[in-house]
């Protein structure tokens, strides 16, 4: 596979990419540079905030979502880069110290989101996780929040199966990925192992395909692992890069896959710390708006 940066860009901390198709847009963010950034028509825009921002997704009514420390809130993406306009939806993790992490809209446009124990300082270095105060929480259009799970370290992988009857999602602090059993009133049920440890890297944001495989980005492993549907290494990917830490497919296809990684300090290479894209030759599913 031949792959190469979007932009000229590189980031600290490169996350969340989500695929716009009715707009043709890549949008991503900078968690540790605090950075929610869109490329679409050949046109790079960014949007500066004062606290870590993990996720931006564009949203049905227009505009977009931003996931921050404080809370969830829409972005007026007329507004300028320096002075974002933001208007608070809801606050779904009240524990002192926590920030918002993986962040994914399912299939009706709510908005599913993890949090942990924030791991950054105020210049975007990193803080060492004492503990495991991370929540799993879903967001209505209307900004009603549901809590799911609670005790998670580091919630990563936000993934649904085609059925909607179950749920897949990492813990990287344990180093694997779950599969948790969705019930008729939407909450979650059964957990158990999916993906077990594997020799290279860190389960952390992932993707799935039209076939029902996962793409899973490996922190520190310097590759994408696929999945089959049964949670069995399927193949492994190899990168120019450390520090992958998500993936999604766009494309007018949805067969480019689009990489988001790293640049903690320590590693090397002109390519950490871009957003990658490669053509894979398999076709991925459709990203969802949120639905507000």
């Amino acid at each position: 596979m031949q792959w190469r940066p979007v932009t000229e860009h590189r980031f600290k901390l490169a996350e969340g990419p989500f695929w716009d198709g009715q707009e043709q847009a890549l949008y991503w963010v900078d968690i540790a540079g605090r950075l929610a950034c869109r490329l679409g028509a050949g046109q790079y825009r960014q949007w500066r905030f004062d606290e870590p921002v993990s996720s931006f997704i564009a949203c049905v009514g227009g505009g977009a979502l931003v996931t921050l420390a404080s809370g969830v809130y829409r972005l007026d993406t007329a507004s300028t880069e320096d002075s974002p306009r933001l208007e608070l939806l809801c606050i779904p993790d009240k524990v002192p110290g926590n920030r918002a992490n993986e962040a994914r809209c399912d299939e009706h446009g709510r908005l599913w989101l993890g949090t942990m124990q924030n791991n950054l300082d105020a210049d975007g270095g990193d803080l060492p996780i004492t503990r495991r105060s991370g929540g799993l929480f879903r967001i209505d259009a209307d900004g009603k929040v549901t809590q799911l799970l609670s005790d998670l370290g580091i919630a990563n992988t936000l993934l649904w199966s085609a059925e909607g009857d179950c749920l897949l999602s990492a813990d990287s602090l344990d180093g694997v990925i779950y599969r948790y059993a969705i019930k008729a009133d939407g909450s979650l049920g059964e957990c158990e192992i999916w993906a077990g440890v594997q020799v290279r890297g860190i389960p952390d944001g992932s993707v799935m395909d039209a076939q029902g495989y996962v793409w899973n980005a490996r922190w520190d492993g310097h590759c994408l692992m696929r999945f089959a549907p049964d949670g069995s290494l399927d193949r492994i990917i190899e990168l120019p890069v450390s520090h992958p830490t998500s993936c999604v497919f766009g494309g007018p296809e949805l067969t480019t896959l689009f990489v988001t990684s790293a640049a903690p300090p320590g590693c090397s290479g002109e390519l950490s710390g871009a957003v990658l894209m490669a053509d894979v030759g398999v076709r991925g599913l459709p990203c969802h708006r949120f639905a507000g």
